[in-house]
């Protein structure tokens, strides 16, 4: 369900704090310039930017559905502070590490005392019940040194969204301060794994993308595979495996049902979104040959793409959905290449040695993440879509199958250990390669999905 935004303007600060009647509402600083691409990759992890975030304070304990709006409020902060702390650029003093703040310092903060902490901004907020069951949870950016208001979002939730009001105030800090897309308010698709190696239980699992609000999406039943959130976050497709039976599904995530697309004996797997949410890019092996496949979502015939010897797996469309990314093992090793998206004009744009296989095109459009395989290892890596400019951003056994951020910032992807267990786990790394860092999942996790934006 999508959050109600709401304007905070004094009149609706008078009702609930009249201390804070004396307080001016200051003119919102002009956005910050998107930096260049390049400024930001240098500084990344470097001279972390000090941010407090003290426990959002609240003008009345009360309790709905067993929230205080006390314990909501320290809570609130604390994912505020680990999102900023997430994305490489910040070090946050959550409200562990500080003060409490009291309502009358929500719109009036105390500058000087931040800044003896070396805070060179600082969030505040409140929380409050309101008629309707829910919370109001207002949020606010303060650069401390020139003591200017910089954020104010607000919004109306149900007890179950207050995770999601955190994201949506650190997106709004993140943007506002780095100048770039949010995207900590998003989710991610998965493959929860379990029992031993040779026998795995793969089931179809969800999850914000920090690893809160965790839930499975199938019952292990059925061999679950490659999920991939559609554009408008309703669905996710993903490949069920049973016994000799190999279907693409499409799961409605707020129905809690799913519908065929295609079945077939033949081996299936790889299905990816086009950007309009209309079209199902697949592979299929039909007799010894793998190729690419497009089809609608409401299914029919699929139309095949590519017609090489060997094997060609469909890897994802561009932003615009003119071209697809692609693998294949044509020139006698698995390399990348793209095509348009009618399967004509099919060239190759990896050249670096060794073998690449997952391509995964940026939502901005202008990367491609993959897997590199040599010297028995698989490391993650980006490249243009012309082929140039190939970066390794890990250094690990055995990463692979990236999947971007909404905002094209951040790479996710799973990690195998080596030996007889073979766990596998989900990271995810900045484009500079430093911010590394596993996200916490209650099973073995792999074959991450990363959706975009939440509306």
């Amino acid at each position: 369900m999508p959050l109600r935004s709401i304007a905070l303007p004094l009149a609706l600060m008078l009702s609930v704090a009249p201390a804070l009647a004396q307080v001016a509402s200051p003119t919102p600083a002009p956005a910050v310039p998107t930096e260049p691409r390049e400024t930001i990759e240098g500084t990344l992890s470097q001279d972390r930017t000090v941010i407090a975030v003290p426990a959002f304070a609240t003008p009345a304990v009360t309790t709905v559905a067993g929230l205080r709006t006390d314990n909501l409020g320290r809570q609130i902060a604390d994912v505020i502070a680990a999102d900023l702390e997430r994305s490489g650029l910040y070090a946050p003093l959550g409200p562990g590490s500080v003060r409490a703040i009291s309502m009358a310092e929500v719109r009036a903060p105390r500058f000087a005392d931040w800044q003896a902490r070396n805070a060179e901004n600082v969030v505040h907020g409140f929380v409050q019940t309101n008629s309707t069951g829910g919370f109001v949870v207002g949020c606010y950016l303060y650069d401390t040194q020139l003591g200017s208001e910089l954020v104010r979002q607000g919004f109306e939730i149900q007890p179950g969204d207050w995770r999601r009001a955190a994201h949506k105030c650190a997106d709004a800090i993140y943007s506002r301060l780095s100048g770039e897309s949010p995207f900590f308010d998003s989710r991610v698709a998965y493959i929860a794994e379990s029992g031993p190696k040779g026998n795995r239980i793969k089931r179809l699992a969800i999850m914000d993308s920090d690893g809160g609000n965790h839930r499975f999406i199938t019952n292990g039943q059925a061999l679950a595979l490659s999920p991939r959130f559609s554009p408008d976050y309703r669905k996710i497709v993903y490949v069920s495996y049973l016994n000799d039976r190999v279907r693409v599904f499409i799961y409605d995530v707020n129905g809690g049902t799913q519908k065929l697309v295609t079945e077939s004996r033949n081996a299936t797997f790889a299905p990816r979104w086009s950007p309009d949410g209309r079209q199902i890019l697949f592979s299929m092996a039909v007799g010894g040959n793998t190729d690419i496949y497009r089809i609608s979502t409401e299914g029919g015939t699929p139309v095949r793409l590519t017609n090489a010897p060997g094997i060609d797996v469909g890897g994802s469309f561009s932003p615009d959905g003119k071209k697809i990314v692609f693998e294949s093992d044509r020139s006698g090793s698995q390399q990348i290449y793209t095509m348009n998206v009618d399967g004509s004009d099919q060239r190759r744009i990896s050249f670096g040695g060794g073998r690449y296989a997952t391509p995964e095109w940026s939502p901005r459009g202008d990367l491609i993440a993959f897997t590199k395989m040599g010297g028995g290892e698989f490391r993650i890596g980006v490249m243009t879509p012309g082929g140039s400019g190939e970066r390794l951003l890990t250094n690990s056994w055995q990463d692979e199958a990236p999947t971007w951020s909404p905002n094209g910032r951040v790479i996710q992807f799973f990690r195998t250990t080596s030996g007889r267990e073979g766990k596998s786990t989900i990271w995810q790394v900045d484009l500079t390669g430093v911010n590394l860092r596993r996200l916490p999942t209650p099973q073995d996790g792999s074959d991450p999905s990363w959706g975009p934006i939440l509306p």
